[in-house]
């Protein structure tokens, strides 16, 4: 029987870091970090009705840095016995020194380590065998092929489950690691009449499988919406004011999260340069980063360079309080890091105004487009230009009319984050960042 996958082989972990450690000190490094993970899963795929895929996998490895000064090296292995630790290492501590020497290497420093790894619950194992999860998957799908005749195929339904565990050190004599699982179902559906066909999704992530949505309605809600695409049309170019839906949203505020980047910042390849106290956003509009959620899915007691988290008002009445950095770019930058290397934890948009439901933006927006699903990569960091295919449903009247698809929203970032006119209750909480949806007073859209 495999060696569990839970908070059991932190021990080992540590010690396979602590042996990593001890030899890169052994051969004359001045610092150096190591990273060892082990993780398993289980994913399957039904398609009408038949398995389509069964995968399970079980991984490990260790990842070590080394510091010859201002010289790094880094290796990799995914052998966690003695002998390969010490190779990798070994191959880190060659590479090292024959690197340039840069300046602002090295770890973070020894005062911004975390001194205490609160418990965020965030490991849920689920036990489901492989039978078991291709029966969910198959009722997820069957409950949204069910809803209508007008539901001809599938692109299946999904089950993942995965859990690990990850211990990071360094010379800083940092050493500390937490188990973590998640847990995801998904269904695509197709939907046709005559030669309109329309397909959409649904799906639910968690880190505790008890609270995923129930798989019947996951495939009513990806039948539902691929039935409201029915009929799509194409409209006239011209502005209008544009109702993102909260996963749409929330890729709008990732472009934002990549241009305050410490590396966009240093590298001068942002539309927002040297952006830190400048007004972004309307008054109230605020950014909050909360790593401590429990089971939230961005949680974590530190980042990847052992610096621990703490709750931040990156943007506060419309102000950038501050960028996103790591070590390395804070030093670039000749400021202090964030813990923020490896990326966000739990970014959450929030309003100071009164609280709009959907219906209330709608009727707000009047007459606009409303944007579920957007396509190709139209976005340039270094200008903030947007362009995207999108398709979703034209609003009338405040009330959602009919469908559209083949049509392109586009604009300016900056000018887009300060013509937010209202930020949505129906809050998106399966990703990194927590946002409602986003109404936008005037961009462009281009049509027929």
């Amino acid at each position: 029987m495999a060696t569990p996958v839970d908070a059991t082989r932190i021990p080992q972990l540590q010690q396979v870091v602590s042996d990593a450690l001890a030899q890169a000190r052994a051969l004359g490094a001045s610092q150096a970090d190591a990273d060892a993970s082990v993780q398993q899963g289980l994913s399957v795929t039904v398609r009408m009705g038949n398995v389509d895929t069964i995968e399970y996998h079980r991984d490990r490895g260790m990842a070590v840095t080394v510091y010859f000064g201002q010289r790094k090296g880094t290796a990799s292995t995914a052998d966690l016995g003695q002998a390969a630790v010490a190779t990798t290492v070994a191959k880190a501590c060659a590479i090292a020194r024959h690197t340039a020497s840069d300046e602002f290497a090295g770890l973070a420093d020894a005062q911004a380590m975390a001194r205490e790894i609160p418990d965020l619950d965030l490991d849920h194992p689920w036990e489901i065998t492989p039978e078991q999860a291709v029966e969910v998957a198959r009722s997820c799908e069957a409950a949204g092929l069910a809803l209508d005749t007008r539901l001809t195929n599938s692109e299946g339904a999904a089950l993942s489950t995965h859990q690990g565990v990850r211990v990071y050190g360094n010379s800083h004599g940092f050493l500390a690691g937490f188990p973590s699982t998640s847990h995801s179902l998904s269904c695509a559906l197709i939907a046709q009449v005559g030669q309109d066909m329309q397909r959409e999704q649904w799906y639910s992530v968690v880190r505790d499988a008890t609270r995923l949505e129930s798989g019947t309605a996951i495939g009513r809600r990806a039948a539902t919406r691929a039935l409201a695409r029915l009929g799509a049309r194409r409209i006239a170019t011209r502005r209008a004011p544009v109702l993102f839906a909260p996963d749409m949203a929330r890729g709008l505020l990732a472009h934002f999260v990549g241009a305050i980047r410490g590396a966009s910042q240093y590298r001068r390849a942002s539309f927002l340069l040297d952006s830190a106290g400048e007004q972004l956003f309307p008054s109230f509009f605020h950014l909050q980063e909360r790593p401590h959620l429990p089971q939230a899915l961005a949680s974590s007691p530190f980042d990847a360079e052992g610096v621990a988290t703490r709750d931040r008002e990156l943007v506060h009445g419309g102000v950038l309080g501050g960028y996103v950095l790591g070590s390395y770019s804070a030093r670039k930058l000749g400021l202090q890091t964030t813990g923020n290397a490896g990326g966000i934890h739990n970014l959450i948009a929030s309003s100071s105004e009164a609280s709009v439901d959907f219906e209330g933006l709608l009727a707000r927006m009047g007459t606009g487009l409303y944007v579920t699903e957007l396509m190709g990569q139209g976005v340039n960091g270094v200008t903030g230009d947007y362009s995207r295919g999108a398709s979703g449903f034209w609003v009338e009247n405040g009330a959602l009319a009919y469908p559209v698809h083949e049509i392109t929203i586009a604009g300016n970032l900056r000018e887009m984050y300060r013509g937010i006119a209202a930020l949505g209750t129906d809050v998106d909480i399966q990703g990194a960042i927590r946002c409602g949806s986003l109404l936008i007073a005037d961009m462009t859209i281009a049509g027929e």
